[in-house]
């Protein structure tokens, strides 16, 4: 049975994956994160390795893609919750991202190219 992180792990690990852009879920136990890569293929490349990971985990992100924008969500749905499954995965996902603009502020609207290109 996977468990949920204990106060201890929390403190442990949520700091640094609040320091690269992670930020909390209001009314849920998870985590979210919002990467702007430079293009199309660079947000699907960075999926793919993603969806790898994440398969061989056997854990699942909540992810959205839009043109150069992946908007992830990640909780543990077995225990309702963040686990250490969680963790693993956000820190692979943060190495996978290399130099991927983060939008840390999850208040503001997320705008992809394709969106911006067409204000011009």
């Amino acid at each position: 049975m996977i468990e949920l992180l204990s106060e201890a792990e929390r403190n442990e690990s949520l700091p640094g994956l609040g320091d690269s852009g992670w930020g909390a879920v209001p009314d849920r136990d998870a985590i979210r994160k919002i990467w702007k890569f430079r293009n199309f293929s660079e947000a699907w490349a960075f999926m793919s390795r993603t969806a790898l990971a994440a398969e061989k985990l056997n854990h699942h992100p909540e992810w959205t893609n839009i043109y150069n924008v992946v908007d992830v969500t990640l909780t543990t749905h077995d225990c309702t919750g963040l686990s250490a499954l969680d963790i693993k995965l956000a820190r692979r996902m943060d190495g996978f991202a290399g130099d991927a603009e983060v939008q840390s502020d999850h208040s503001e609207p997320v705008a992809c190219l394709c969106q911006i290109h067409a204000r011009k």
